[in-house]
């Protein structure tokens, strides 16, 4: 059918017309030749039984839908948290829109990316000339006090060395001698976005710290980690910070990058860390980071000149919470104020209210190594029991700190942490130990979907709904935010499993 301009259909009531049910059908006999419909049906089958599970968890040569990102996007990300930094990716076009595409999905703004635009041609003679164009042409366009070079497998595979590129390029005139190009090696075929998190933020630690002396102020550095939830987080943060009279610099500074207003003006740069900042935070007297596994080359090189390091796995939570305010409170020697304590008995009354319901309950989560350490920790505080943690990007050692935090609560018993596991491998642990919930970004909808484990949504990236990053799940507020999230969905899930009027209705409460 042609469509009404009167009367437009959207693609749910569109694609249900009989001409294109019919068109999907013929291509599928046409193009997809496909098995038998029985055959397919039995193989579906096969593939949620133990036999299934045991062969799935032996493959070495196949990922099959990964719960991580490439190095690039981590460097991306936190390169767009100084103040008027334009990223600039040595490699191809068609990565950096990726990166792009990724963040501005997540956070429904606009990400200002650049890359070098490496072809073929670069990719069999180099990519320097590639490299002294590109910075001038986005110098000279976009006018950015800073350009945070990164890196793709095109350049890497060659071995195009960034240091003596970025030399070469500035005598060439592309950019004046004296302006600020941090650079970073990030492969992406190694590591993940945390990988390229950190190599990234210590490369440009290091442009401004390198060489310099250094004399301790009572300054502290917070490195929040990659976080989908900056915007929330950040600013939860700061405030708390602000209540205990804390002096800190945030390296990468995304709050305001990603929550720009809607007010006739656009705003390419918008907040971050000064780069001033960055150069005076070689003098703090320490720096924090939310996230170990994220951070150990930027929290190794502050070490090495001096800083006091602090590092925890993403505070969620009382306990987490209660850490960081606490050794906060340490290094600065500046006391917890009477309302942040009161948050945190606002937070216990709220848990103590509900833990009823919670109490129990079995979840299967997956995402960043440092956020599942902090979930886990937080669902064990509710009494509930996180069955099968998964971290594609994490190794050995998370896996030896999960089991030392399961074996820690009562909770945690027959609770498992899986390493370098991919989401394909989550499917098979679904099927064959159930779960009452599984927590995850959105890729998670299909799992969902495939074998009926209800979803809650936390993590990075958070495509199908909206403005998730603005609230924090950091601190005794983002706790909360937390409980309220699984309580809803535990509530929802109550309600529709009891709807059918005389039959299963007694428990369809209005009070619960």
């Amino acid at each position: 059918m042609s469509q009404n301009p009167k009367h437009i259909l959207d693609h749910f009531n569109l694609f249900r017309e009989p001409e294109y049910v019919e068109m999907f059908e013929n291509k599928k006999k046409s193009f997809e030749n496909p098995h038998p419909a029985e055959d397919v049906s039995r193989m579906i089958e096969w593939t949620k039984t133990e036999e299934y599970r045991e062969l799935n968890f032996k493959r070495e040569a196949l990922t099959v839908n990964p719960a991580k990102a490439c190095q690039p996007l981590g460097a991306v990300f936190v390169a767009l948290g100084f103040e008027g930094t334009l990223p600039f990716v040595h490699g191809s076009q068609g990565c950096v829109a990726y990166y792009r595409s990724h963040l501005s999905r997540h956070f429904k703004e606009p990400t200002s990316c650049v890359s070098s635009s490496m072809t073929e041609d670069a990719a069999v003679f180099g990519g320097l000339n590639n490299m002294i164009d590109g910075l001038a042409n986005a110098y000279s366009m976009y006018k950015p006090k800073m350009i945070a070079v990164s890196t793709t497998c095109m350049a890497e595979v060659i071995g195009d060395d960034l240091n003596a590129f970025i030399k070469n390029a500035k005598e060439k005139g592309s950019v004046p001698a004296d302006f600020d190009v941090p650079f970073a090696h990030t492969p992406a075929f190694v590591g993940s976005h945390i990988t390229g998190y950190d190599n990234a933020l210590r490369g440009i630690l290091e442009h401004f710290w390198e060489g310099r002396e250094r004399t301790e102020n009572e300054t502290v550095n917070i490195i929040m980690g990659f976080d989908g939830y900056s915007v929330g987080n950040i600013r939860e943060v700061q405030r708390i910070l602000d209540q205990m009279g804390v002096r800190a610099i945030i390296l990468s500074d995304t709050s305001d990058v990603f929550d720009t207003p809607t007010d006739g003006t656009f705003r390419m740069y918008m907040g971050g860390t000064t780069l001033e900042q960055a150069r005076e935070a070689l003098h703090s007297k320490a720096t924090i980071s939310f996230q170990e596994f994220n951070t150990p080359k930027s929290l190794e090189y502050a070490a090495s000149l001096g800083q006091k390091t602090v590092s925890f796995h993403y505070p969620i939570g009382i306990r987490g919470t209660d850490r960081w305010i606490l050794e906060l409170s340490k290094l600065t020697g500046l006391s917890v104020p009477e309302s942040l304590k009161l948050e945190r008995g606002r937070l216990v009354d709220a848990v103590a209210d509900s833990t009823s319901h919670i109490h129990g309950k079995k979840f299967a989560l997956y995402g960043d190594p440092d956020q599942m350490i902090g979930l886990s920790e937080f669902l064990m505080e509710l009494g509930a029991e996180p069955v099968h943690v998964l971290a594609t990007n994490g190794g050995k050692e998370w896996e030896e700190r999960m089991t030392a935090l399961f074996a820690s609560s009562p909770y945690g018993a027959g609770c498992h942490a899986y390493p370098g596991r991919d989401l394909w491998h989550m499917r098979s642990l679904l099927f064959t130990e159930p779960v009452d919930f599984l927590i995850g970004n959105t890729y998670g909808k299909y799992l969902e979907r495939d074998t009926g484990t209800p979803l809650i949504r936390i993590g990075f990236p958070i495509f199908d709904r909206h403005h998730h990053h603005r609230y924090p799940t950091v601190g005794y507020q983002g706790a909360m935010n937390i409980l309220v999230k699984i309580l809803d969905k535990i509530f929802d899930e109550m309600d529709k499993n009891t709807i059918v009027p005389s039959k299963t209705d007694y428990s369809y409460d209005i009070i619960r």
